[in-house]
Parts: C-alpha cells; sequence; structure tokens
C-alpha cells in the first residue's frame, strides 16, 4: 500500500513502506495575498527517514523551511535552487541538473529539462516507478497568443520524448487554470495519451479543483479518465494498491 498526501498547490507527500518522499513543500506564508493555502506537513512516523525534493527555486515550490523538517536523510534539489551556506549539511545535498541521472541510496532518478524553470524528476524506488512534472507543461496562458502555445507545445513533447516508452505507477502534472478553457487542459491531454500511468495526480491548480471535472467531460480521454484523481481541497489523502 502507498499513501499519498496532497498538501497543496504542487506539494505532496509519497509514503511508502520504509520512507516518505516529499515533492516541491513551500511556506503558504510566502504567497499571502495570491492565494490562501491551508495545506501543512503530515505527522511523519520518525522510524521511516524522509526524503525531500525541489524541482524548482520558486516560492511555490521551494522554502528553506525544509531544513527544519526533522529526519530528512536527504535533500534532491534542482540546481537553480539556491542554499544559503551552513544551513545544512553538504552531505545530506544532492544537487540536480537537467536530463542526467543519479542514483540516491537505492533511488534511481532521472531528470528532465522544464520549458519553465527547474526540472522535472522522473524516479525509481524499489519497484515503484514515480513521476513528478514540477513546471514542465504544456503552457498556453489565455491571451498571449497561438504562436506562444504552440512553442511551449513542441517543447514538451520534445522534453517528454525520453520517457514516452515508460510505464509509471503515480504521476503528478499540472493543470492550471490560469491557462484558461483553450490552455488548461493541454499538458495534461498528451501526457495521459502518450504515457502510461496508472494513477494521475493533477497539480499547480491554484485551489481551482473544479477543472479536474471539467477535463473529465472532453469526450477523446472519456476511457482514461479513471486514472485521474478527484481533489477538491488541501490536505487529502489517497491510498493506492501497489
Amino acid at each position: 500500500m502507498v499513501k499519498v498526501y496532497y498538501l497543496m498547490h504542487s506539494s505532496f507527500v509519497v509514503e511508502l513502506s520504509d520512507r516518505y518522499l516529499l515533492f516541491d513543500y513551500f511556506d503558504k506564508g510566502d504567497l499571502e495575498g495570491s492565494i490562501d493555502y491551508r495545506g501543512c506537513l503530515p505527522d511523519f512516523d520518525i522510524n521511516k527517514p524522509i526524503y525531500v525534493f525541489a524541482s524548482n527555486g520558486r516560492k511555490d515550490h521551494f522554502t528553506e523551511k525544509i531544513f527544519d523538517i526533522p529526519n530528512v536523510k536527504k535533500y534532491i534539489l534542482s540546481k537553480d535552487v539556491k542554499v544559503k551556506r551552513g544551513k545544512v549539511d553538504k552531505s545530506m545535498l544532492q544537487s540536480v541538473k537537467a536530463l542526467r541521472k543519479y542514483d540516491i541510496d537505492d533511488m534511481k532518478l532521472e531528470t528532465l529539462r522544464s520549458n519553465d524553470v527547474g526540472v522535472a524528476f522522473s524516479l525509481t524506488v524499489k519497484d515503484i516507478n514515480i513521476y513528478f512534472a514540477g513546471t514542465l507543461n504544456w503552457w498556453n496562458a489565455e491571451g498571449r497568443g497561438e504562436l506562444y502555445g504552440e512553442q511551449y507545445g513542441r517543447e514538451y513533447r520534445r522534453y517528454l520524448k525520453p520517457i514516452l516508452n515508460r510505464k509509471y505507477d503515480i504521476a503528478f502534472v499540472p493543470m492550471d487554470g490560469r491557462m484558461g478553457e483553450d490552455g488548461y487542459f493541454l499538458g495534461m491531454d498528451y501526457f495521459i495519451k502518450h504515457i502510461d500511468s496508472d494513477t494521475i495526480f493533477p497539480m499547480n491548480m491554484w485551489g481551482e479543483y473544479q477543472w479536474i471535472s471539467r477535463f473529465k467531460t472532453r469526450p477523446d480521454t472519456i476511457n482514461l479518465n479513471d486514472r485521474i484523481v478527484d481533489i477538491d481541497r488541501e490536505n487529502m489523502i489517497f491510498e493506492i494498491e501497489d
């Protein structure tokens, strides 16, 4: 049994039998005035080590408060994440670049390029495969014009090529309502049609969970929609059979 905790925005915890994986945790206070996030960390089992991942250094994906979390074994941070000298023991830090492969204890990590900032993670922990997009998405902001969306679409398809033949147990993929009616679905639509994933968690939703049900009304993905998890609030816990 694998547990997935949806904390808020793009922040998730994956609980395995022998460890926790914390992705893109941030300080909700840093976003005051834009959205009132209420997500928080779960009560961690002190007998399980925590591996903390940050796909980029933006304030809605990273905070130095991760260095105050007890029982962390390793921090895996995109190279653009800036850490103040002396903030944490260097032996606990693994800085990662795009298009590289890393052995982190018994885990296999491959990084992809983002077409925005930082990296995406393709992670294998024993026999479980996890994809975490970070900011890799088919961005198509409303009002920016057709060429804007086409450029990001080309990059998105190209940057996903290294994993087109992969099979993922769990994937975390953006569904950003800021892109508007004509753009919110593009990244998820391409991903679900081209990359085999058992369970897909929408992320980067800025609290606008209605886009999930909207996506599920699209006729061309109707037979795939059971893979997408319904999220409607922060601090939700999901159990997945492994």
